[in-house]
């Protein structure tokens, strides 16, 4: 009997040190590694989801919109993005503007831009009804905060996030108004759908009535909160003509935005044994690439996480819109972060 009790208490022991080492191995596929306590070089902590797209449509001139189905996909909140890994292996990110209800259902949209650095143009050349496609799990720092009444305002395809909004807003029962901007009415996606709200929202295509008439945002009164998600110019002058503006909640097209005058910086590579020097007008990453020219990176536009690495000393400068508070205290991202004084010391 004591035999079988021991037997029994060392399979359980060992079935936990594997569980626990497959966890390890699975945050950190890069352990061991001698200088790293917590491996994040060059990787995502979240996998990827394989989904299939089973639908493919165009709303707007220039607009592809994919629904992407798969038992595995977790839930998500309005304002939510997945990371999408392009048959190239390219990363994107783009907004859910789906229904959070649709189980297994995510729906995202893509605008093509043809002067762009090649993900939008992949996507509407490759992403076909029937191909199967990589997502990671939903990130969403752009979360809707309960509240009696909200000011809406999309630009573009930056309509995307706000939509599963306002179909949140109006089951809350909460007061709405959504100034909705675009080139032209033909560019815009997504009108069928917002028609049905009537009055609430107003549409202003610029070739018919110019720039959103943000009047709305000045005269909103306490409580009320503004969500924007745009190109930049529409972000400022969000800002500036908001009654609150620490009531406005921004998602903005590219990130990134400097902070400061850019101002030159050593990067030492503690591994490596190397340094380099990152100028006024180049990032970290390239600088760092030409030492280590198989440094991993995507986006290049701090939202994927593929460039984040550990930080050793020195402090950082981050412009990403990825990164946790608890990260940001330990890592980067090499494709946008800079740094504050006059050295970094990264582990690589």
């Amino acid at each position: 009997m004591r035999r079988a009790v021991a037997l029994t208490l060392a399979a359980g022991a060992a079935w936990a040190a594997r569980r626990a080492l497959a966890r390890r191995i699975g945050n950190s596929p890069l352990w061991p590694l001698p200088a790293l306590e917590t491996p994040v070089s060059g990787h995502s902590p979240r996998r990827a989801l394989r989904t299939l797209i089973v639908s493919r449509t165009e709303p707007a001139e220039g607009v592809l919109h994919l629904i992407l189905e798969s038992p595995e996909l977790p839930g998500w909140t309005p304002g939510a993005h997945v990371d999408v890994t392009l048959p190239s292996g390219l990363v994107r990110q783009y907004s859910l503007c789906g229904d959070p209800r649709e189980r297994g259902r995510y729906a995202i949209a893509v605008r093509l831009v043809a002067d762009g650095r090649g993900g939008s143009r992949e996507a509407h050349a490759r992403l076909v009804e029937g191909a199967e496609l990589d997502v990671r799990p939903p990130r969403n720092r752009f979360e809707l905060v309960p509240a009696p009444s909200y000011v809406f305002v999309a630009g573009g395809i930056g309509i995307t996030p706000i939509l599963p909004m306002l179909r949140a807003a109006t089951a809350a029962g909460a007061d709405w108004t959504l100034l909705y901007g675009g080139r032209s009415r033909a560019s815009m996606p997504f009108l069928a759908e917002l028609a049905a709200y009537g009055g609430r929202v107003a549409v202003f295509p610029e070739d018919e009535r110019g720039r959103p008439d943000l009047a709305p945002l000045s005269a909103a009164g306490p409580g009320t909160l503004v969500y924007c998600c745009g190109p930049e110019p529409l972000a400022a002058a969000v800002l500036a003509a908001a009654a609150d503006p620490a009531a406005v909640r921004l998602e903005r097209f590219a990130a990134g935005a400097a902070t400061g005058a850019a101002r030159p910086f050593t990067v030492e590579l503690r591994r490596s044994g190397r340094e380099v020097e990152v100028g006024t007008d180049e990032s970290v990453l390239t600088a760092v690439r030409r030492a280590l020219p198989a440094t991993p990176y995507s986006c290049e536009q701090g939202f994927c996480g593929t460039c984040q690495h550990r930080v050793l000393a020195g402090e950082v400068d981050h412009r990403d819109e990825l990164l946790t508070d608890g990260e940001r205290g330990d890592s980067m991202l090499l494709c946008v972060s800079r740094a504050r004084g006059d050295r970094l010391v990264l582990d690589l």
